[in-house]
């Protein structure tokens, strides 16, 4: 392992950030080296930097930035993954069952219809749960 990925490695352990004179030191390096390989980073767009005092002396605040996460908000309709997301049938759109109703809780979200769809169906659960447990109540 080089020293950039083992700077880089150092920086990501400190989720709140690491002084840079921590990292030249931890490395056994000089400051000039140090700087160098935080340049490269920087320039990789691995890292941000903020000035900070460490110990009385100005120094640089080095933080990894977090890494951007997919985000598959898209292929949501409320709760329900789109159905031909790893689809392996042979099907016509058209006349796909579920992505009917994938495409129906797509349109009723838009139209707000879809949290009252869910709070029903929520509510429906519960009744028929405390049914059942009057039921096994009952029974007893």
């Amino acid at each position: 392992m080089d020293l950039e990925e083992e700077a880089y490695n150092i920086i990501r352990r400190h989720k709140d950030g690491v002084f840079q004179n921590v990292i030249w030191k931890e490395l056994d390096i000089d400051s000039r080296k140090c700087s160098r390989i935080v340049k490269k980073l920087l320039d990789k767009d691995l890292i941000v930097r903020e000035v900070g005092v460490s110990n009385g002396a100005r120094t640089y605040l080095l933080k990894a930035k977090e890494e951007v996460k997919e985000k598959y908000d898209l292929l949501l309709a409320g709760e329900m993954f789109s159905s031909c997301t790893g689809c392996s049938f042979d099907c016509e759109p058209e006349y796909c069952g579920k992505l009917s109703e994938w495409i129906g809780n797509l349109r009723a979200e838009e139209s707000g219809e879809l949290q009252e769809i869910e709070e029903i169906e929520e509510a429906e659960e519960n009744e028929e749960d405390f049914r059942d447990q009057e039921e096994a109540e009952e029974g007893v």
